[in-house]
C-alpha cells in the first residue's frame, strides 16, 4: 500500500500546453484545502535535479487560470532518463520532504513519473499536451485551445488564398499524431487532409485532385498537412511545378502552443488537477488521470504507456467524404 502524503510537489514537463496553469492552480488550492504543503518545481525534471523548488500558497496561483504556458516553466531533461538521474531526483524529493508529486506532461513525462513512483515518491500524472496523442485518454490539456488557434489561423489563410486563387498547404503541429490536422480539416472545410497515420505518400493523387477541382471551378485548394509528414515548403514547390497553380506553404508552428486557454481546457484541467490531489490523499501512486467516455478516470502509468492510439476510422472516413 502506498503511503499517504503530507507534502506535494508539482511540475510541468515537456512541451507547454494551454491549461497547464489551470491544472497547477487546482493542484495547489486543492492540496491547501486538504491541509497539505505544496512545493512548485521549476523547469520540470531538470529543475528538480537542480533543486529549483519553491513554496506555493493560494496567492502563488492567483490570476493564472487565463494565461497560456506554465508559470513553473518547462524543459526536457536527458539526465532524468538515466537510473542515476532518477535516483538523484527521488533523493532530492525526500530531502525537501516531498512525498507526493503531480507531473503534468506527455508520455515522456509519465515515464519519469513512473520511475519516481518506483523509488518511493507517490506520483500522479496529468496529460498535458496539445497533440492528443496519449492513448489512455480522450482529452489532453491544451488540445482544445491549440486546435481552435489553428482553426482561426487557417480561416485567415483561406481568405487570402481565395483572393489570389491559390493552393495553400498549411502545416499544423501534433508531432507524429494527426489529431490537430484532422480536426482542422473538418472545421476549416479543407480540400485535403494529410495525416501521418493514413497518408500513403501518393503526391500525384493529390496533384490530380487539385487539377480536377480547378477544372470544376474551385478557386482555391486548402491542404492541411500534419507536422508528422512535414516538408510543406518543398511539397508546395512540387505542386506548383506540376499544376501551374500558385502554391504557398504556411507553417503555423509554436503559435499553437500559446494563448489563453479555452473554457474547456480551463475546466477540464482544473478537474484533473483536483483529482490528482485526491488520488494522492487516498494513498494512490503511479496513476495517470484521464478522460474516457465522458468521465474522469485514472490508470496505472505502465498500463497507460502500453496502450496504443489511432485516428478513429469512422472520423477518417467521414473526413474523406467531406473534403474535395
Amino acid at each position: 500500500m502506498a503511503k499517504q502524503v503530507k507534502t506535494i510537489g508539482v511540475l510541468t514537463s515537456g512541451g507547454d500546453a494551454p491549461g497547464m496553469n489551470a491544472a497547477i492552480r487546482a493542484v495547489v488550492r486543492t492540496a491547501i484545502h486538504k491541509g497539505l504543503v505544496v512545493k512548485g518545481i521549476m523547469r520540470g525534471y531538470a529543475g528538480l535535479l537542480q533543486e529549483e523548488i519553491v513554496d506555493m500558497n493560494s496567492t502563488s496561483v492567483s490570476d493564472i487560470i487565463h494565461r497560456g504556458g506554465t508559470i513553473l516553466y518547462t524543459a526536457r531533461c536527458q539526465e532524468f532518463t538515466t537510473a542515476a538521474g532518477q535516483q538523484k531526483g527521488a533523493e532530492i524529493c525526500k530531502k525537501h520532504n516531498i512525498d507526493g508529486m503531480v507531473v503534468i506532461g506527455g508520455d515522456g513525462s509519465f515515464r519519469g513519473a513512473g520511475k519516481l513512483s518506483a523509488l518511493g515518491i507517490n506520483t500522479i500524472g496529468l496529460p498535458g499536451t496539445i497533440d492528443l496523442d496519449i492513448a489512455c485518454t480522450d482529452y489532453t490539456i491544451g488540445f482544445d485551445t491549440a486546435v481552435n488557434t489553428a482553426m482561426e489561423a487557417i480561416d485567415k489563410v483561406r481568405d487570402t488564398s481565395t483572393s489570389h486563387e491559390r493552393c495553400s498547404i498549411i502545416e499544423v503541429m501534433g508531432r507524429n499524431a494527426g489529431y490537430i490536422a484532422l480536426w482542422c480539416g473538418f472545421a476549416n472545410g479543407a480540400e485535403d487532409i494529410l495525416l501521418p497515420e493514413r497518408y500513403d505518400g501518393d503526391e500525384q493523387a493529390l496533384i490530380n485532385r487539385i487539377i480536377e477541382n480547378r477544372k470544376r471551378g474551385k478557386k482555391h485548394h486548402i491542404i492541411i498537412n500534419a507536422e508528422g509528414i512535414g516538408h510543406s515548403s518543398s511539397m508546395a514547390k512540387r505542386i506548383e511545378a506540376a499544376t501551374g497553380i500558385e502554391t504557398r506553404a504556411t507553417i503555423l508552428g509554436h503559435m499553437q502552443r500559446g494563448g489563453a486557454p479555452t473554457c474547456k481546457d480551463r475546466v477540464y484541467a482544473s478537474i484533473m488537477g483536483a483529482r490528482a490531489v485526491e488520488l494522492l490523499c487516498e494513498g494512490k501512486s503511479n496513476r495517470v488521470v484521464g478522460y474516457k467516455h465522458g468521465e474522469f478516470v485514472d490508470f496505472d502509468i505502465q498500463e497507460a504507456l502500453a496502450m496504443t492510439k489511432d485516428i478513429p476510422e469512422d472520423q477518417y472516413q467521414i473526413s474523406k467524404m467531406l473534403v474535395r
